[in-house]
């Protein structure tokens, strides 16, 4: 449990380490009297007995908010729900109530976020925003390739540069105390990926894995995967702008709900 020095919130790490989850998924406890939960995290009884633990010690819980659902995230819901009585807000999650983009919920105001997941949102309290897999604390994040993800992705990472943010709450990693040059560092590296998309194209690179040899060759094979979800992703951006080659191959994408949900 870390307590995050002048500001109300409280980071609990899951013991869930993993190639996708780093060094474990946090959930973030928010305020008092009543605490606000974001993302209760895998459902690990040591991590849900601490969450249930540090809320209590902060008066109960007002509710809980999701950032998307993938189980890292989102699998501990319901037992955290029921044991406190906290109502759910979340895009997809069975929910007692929904998100929409710039509504007020508890302390915070919801921001769809689209690009890691369809449903995904990020919850702004003040000067801090909790962002889920949009922006971690270390590391980038894959983008999946839903109708106009990575434009609506670019474009949250816009808004978000544009708010007067003191720190960034990610789902996983620690946080950001810089908000506006992790946001720039997240903008400046999802373009670059784009140039270097469109030089392997104007080169006559046509085939995924030719792609992804010359645009992500410093990741790792056990990354490839993910690598060519987020070309995917590129590649229909482009499409969208009228900018893709016709006869490029497009990687294979599984249903959603096939997909380990990092």
């Amino acid at each position: 449990m870390e307590e995050i020095p002048g500001h109300d919130i409280l980071r609990l790490r899951a013991d869930n380490p993993g190639m996708f989850s780093l060094s474990g998924t946090n959930t973030w406890i928010v305020g008092r009297d009543p605490a606000w939960i974001v993302d209760p995290g895998p459902a690990l009884p040591e991590h849900v007995a601490a969450v249930l633990a540090a809320v209590e010690a902060r008066g109960g819980a007002g509710g809980i908010v999701l950032t998307h659902d993938h189980a890292d995230h989102s699998e501990a819901v319901e037992q955290v729900a029921a044991s406190t009585g906290a109502p759910v807000h979340a895009a997809r999650f069975p929910a007692d109530a929904g998100l929409a983009d710039g509504a007020a919920v508890g302390p915070f105001t919801a921001l769809r976020a689209p690009g890691h997941a369809p449903d995904h949102y990020v919850f702004v309290a003040g000067p801090v925003v909790f962002t889920g897999d949009v922006v971690l604390g270390e590391g980038s994040v894959f983008i999946w390739p839903d109708p106009g993800a990575l434009a609506g992705y670019l474009d949250v990472l816009e808004r978000l540069r544009a708010l007067p943010l003191d720190l960034l709450a990610p789902g996983h990693g620690p946080p950001v105390t810089d908000p506006h040059a992790k946001l720039t560092q997240y903008l400046d590296h999802r373009r670059d990926r784009e140039r270097r998309v469109l030089e392997g194209l104007d080169a006559g690179l046509r085939t995924v894995d030719e792609l992804l040899d010359e645009v992500w060759s410093e990741v790792p094979e056990a990354l490839r995967p993910a690598a060519a979800v987020t070309l995917a992703a590129h590649l229909d951006k482009l499409a969208d702008e009228g900018r893709l080659p016709p006869d490029v191959e497009r990687p294979v994408i599984p249903e959603l709900k096939d997909q380990p949900r990092p």
